[in-house]
């Protein structure tokens, strides 16, 4: 009797079964999205072609051309009216450079000298009794910084400016056709002689560093021997110089040398100014 009685405490105490809902009440209220396709994404993962529009890998790398300011002109590249002002200044810079271009071609240098031109960088040649002399520069950075001196009363700032003169390092070489090794001489324009009024027979230009170097080779070795010019004796020094000017390397040859590094230097730029224009406007 007992045990009877607490078979059915037991019974009353165990929770009653969890009824189920019909599949149709789960359809009814929130019906299920049919399943995606083999190897699609899933509903929630953009992938890369769906941010880029549609348009695969190369969408996401194109500019957008119905942002702000953009302007298209069918290359793909990007094209703000930023640029457009850039290239339309750039146009009206290259027409004054033009205008102001003294020289439409290289000049020459006297003496019987040889041009050769690579982009910057020039050389001159000059064979004279079985020696072969080469000057070689390049117009890069050889334009030196300009003072920043205020307009004097009743001038404009646009009346006083110089004109720009490039007074590129050069380099000397001496080859005798006997020898295998060159002798090669740095020479620079020292800021305070170049345009100064001083006396006739200063010289513009100085040697800096002299050295012996293996013919025939461009690449020069630091293992030899370099000259410092700034403890030497002064008596070498002026037979250094007389070395140069015997061979055509003087003054003259300096002032020369000024005015076609100085036209070869604008051409470039100009060059430079229609290159950077041409890549501005994408043609």
């Amino acid at each position: 009797m007992l045990l009877t009685r607490a078979l059915r405490a037991a019974a009353a105490l165990r929770p009653a079964p969890r009824s189920r809902l019909p599949l149709s009440s789960f359809s009814s209220a929130s019906p299920r999205s049919p399943l995606p396709p083999p190897g699609a994404a899933p509903p929630l993962a953009r992938s890369l072609w769906q941010l880029g529009g549609g348009g695969g890998r190369t969408a996401l790398l194109r500019p957008w051309r119905g942002s702000a300011g953009a302007v298209s002109c069918g290359c793909g590249a990007l094209h703000t009216e930023g640029d457009k002002a850039f290239a339309q200044f750039l146009t009206d810079e290259i027409k004054e450079e033009k205008k102001i271009q003294k020289h439409k071609s290289l000049p020459k240098v006297s003496g019987g000298w040889e041009l050769e031109v690579h982009g910057t960088e020039a050389k001159l040649v000059r064979k004279v009794a079985g020696e072969k002399i080469t000057v070689t520069f390049n117009i890069n950075n050889s334009i030196p910084p300009s003072a920043d001196d205020e307009p004097q009363e009743g001038q404009k700032a646009d009346e006083q400016e110089p004109d720009l003169t490039s007074t590129p390092n050069f380099v000397v070489e001496v080859i005798k056709d006997d020898t295998k090794q060159t002798l090669v001489l740095d020479c620079h324009y020292p800021e305070d002689e170049v345009g100064s009024e001083g006396e006739e027979e200063s010289d513009i230009f100085t040697i800096r560093e002299v050295s012996f170097q293996p013919t025939g080779e461009s690449d020069w070795k630091d293992t030899n021997y370099t000259l410092n010019t700034d403890s030497l004796d002064w008596a070498l020094y002026d037979h250094l110089m007389d070395f140069l000017a015997d061979r055509g390397v003087d003054n003259t040859f300096a002032d020369e040398l000024i005015e076609l590094s100085t036209a070869l230097e604008h051409q470039e730029y100009i060059k430079f100014l229609e290159d950077l224009k041409s890549f501005v406007k994408c043609q």
